[in-house]
């Protein structure tokens, strides 16, 4: 079906099932929500792994270990789910579209509400940049990273997760429910606010010598300000070339109190993960990035910013990998791309 013709016919079947998702939000969110206070399982965890579902579903990118833990996890309603992608995926297979949020990398930059997905382009690509030149990767707090699930053994890159006892304990539980292996990864159950991760990475045989990639996706804005500091002066002690990629937001969006913030607030802090770290975004972002990790002895590599940046208005949130000095001098690295420059007229 032509482009044009097969998104309003997509948009049209959206708007006639938009009562069922409507339905199945509402049966599975508090679903989602009671169980992970009540048995003390991170909630936010969940938004990445929805991502990588649909976009496996739309066939944009493959993750068949994402649809099978979908599928098994007691804290999702599967009926509701079901009712909930309705309009999506039935809109997808009636006529081919792909709503653009499951669609990048495309052109441009992601604004806020693509974050969750162009995030995920961009750590798939800082990792197949970057693997050749280590041989550690560690998923700082991990969730339901399926990222192991991707690695071939030409890689030659021991995996290591780390998350916190009970979150850890469930993904575990879930592989094995799903028929999926546990042995591709080495787990190391710490808490960032109360214990020393590294320490435990080591003792796991993580050797803080060699050059390792530490992806830390989703994290950071869950964190207190000294948790996330004592994180990446720890990687910058580690091995030269080693590199940190991780997602942020900035101080005026945990700040905001738009409908979307202040609800977004509520649920964080209902399931005891409020929504506390953000950096200052002041414009240039990505100055204000490079000073961020410059102080603790990381040099920027790349920066990428969710949302509209101009002279007089932050970008609400942004992505960023930096290097472990002085294995890069400042100016170089490994194909950054750049933030463009706000326009006088902005």
């Amino acid at each position: 079906m032509p482009g044009i013709l097969a998104a309003g016919f997509f948009r049209v079947i959206q708007v006639a099932l938009l009562p069922l998702g409507a339905a199945g939000y509402a049966a599975s969110v508090p679903r989602l929500l009671n169980y992970s206070r009540r048995a003390g399982v991170s909630a936010t965890l969940f938004a990445s792994l929805y991502t990588r579902y649909m976009q496996h579903r739309l066939g944009t990118r493959a993750d068949e270990p994402a649809a099978r833990l979908m599928a098994v996890m007691p804290n999702v309603s599967q009926e509701g789910f079901r009712l909930e992608t309705a309009p999506t995926l039935v809109g997808h297979l009636l006529t081919g579209f792909v709503p653009r949020i499951y669609r990048y990398p495309y052109q441009g930059r992601a604004p806020m509400r693509h974050q969750s997905t162009a995030r995920t382009s961009y750590y798939d690509a800082a990792l197949q940049r970057h693997l050749a030149e280590v041989d550690q990767l560690v998923v700082l707090g991990a969730g339901f990273d399926t990222r192991a699930f991707r690695l071939s053994s030409k890689d030659r890159v021991r995996c290591f997760e780390i998350d916190l006892p009970r979150t850890q304990a469930y993904k575990l539980a879930m592989l094995e429910k799903a028929g999926l292996s546990a042995r591709l990864a080495t787990y190391v159950s710490a808490d960032f606010e109360t214990e020393d991760w590294m320490d435990k990475l080591v003792a796991s045989g993580f050797d803080p010598g060699r050059p390792a990639l530490f992806l830390w996706e989703a994290v950071t804005m869950y964190l207190d300000r000294d948790s996330v500091e004592a994180t990446l002066r720890r990687i910058a002690g580690t091995g030269p070339g080693s590199v940190v990629a991780f997602d942020y937001f900035s101080r005026e969006t945990i700040a905001s109190r738009s409908p979307y913030m202040r609800y977004a607030r509520a649920a964080a802090r209902f399931v005891g993960e409020p929504l506390t770290f953000g950096i200052d975004n002041t414009p240039p972002a990505r100055k204000s990035a490079a000073d961020f990790v410059g102080s603790f002895g990381l040099v920027l590599e790349e920066h990428r910013n969710f949302g509209r940046e101009t002279r007089r208005r932050s970008a609400p949130a942004g992505f960023v990998t930096a290097v472990v000095a002085p294995a890069v001098a400042p100016g170089a690295g490994h194909g950054p791309q750049e933030d463009r420059q706000p326009n006088p007229s902005d």
